[in-house]
């Protein structure tokens, strides 16, 4: 299957799990997908995630986490889509719900989010938005 938005089809993978209330989800594999990943992990959105061999395929792991029975992510979108990019420099970086929130980038210097963007005074291509 032909898939033209990678990161889109991991979020509403990810969206539609939490939603039925599912501890893991499974999402094909690449390194876009996984560097995002890691940010979401490294900022408590989610517990983890493993690359697993299922029938000869790998596939992309995520343990979702939960807080008191609901979703620790209550809102993730997609921003910069393939028919319209989204990029921002360091000083219009968005911020989400005054800083509740975390903004995904892509920046030269690889995946992050807008708090470490701004440290290392980089912009790039705004990937989605948590929250």
């Amino acid at each position: 299957m032909n898939i033209s938005d990678p990161i889109g089809d991991m979020l509403a993978r990810i969206r539609n799990a939490q939603e039925r209330g599912k501890n893991k989800v499974a999402v094909p594999p690449s390194r876009l997908r996984e560097r995002v990943l890691e940010v979401l992990h490294r900022e408590g959105y989610i517990r983890g995630f493993t690359t697993i061999d299922k029938d000869g395929k790998s596939e992309i792991e995520v343990e979702l986490k939960y807080f008191d029975g609901a979703p620790v992510i209550k809102e993730i979108h997609r921003v910069s889509k393939p028919g319209r990019r989204v990029y921002a420099s360091v000083t219009t970086l968005p911020s989400v719900y005054n800083g509740l929130g975390i903004s995904i980038l892509s920046t030269p210097k690889g995946v992050m989010s807008d708090a470490d963007a701004r440290a290392q005074n980089v912009g790039g291509e705004v990937l989605c938005t948590v929250f």
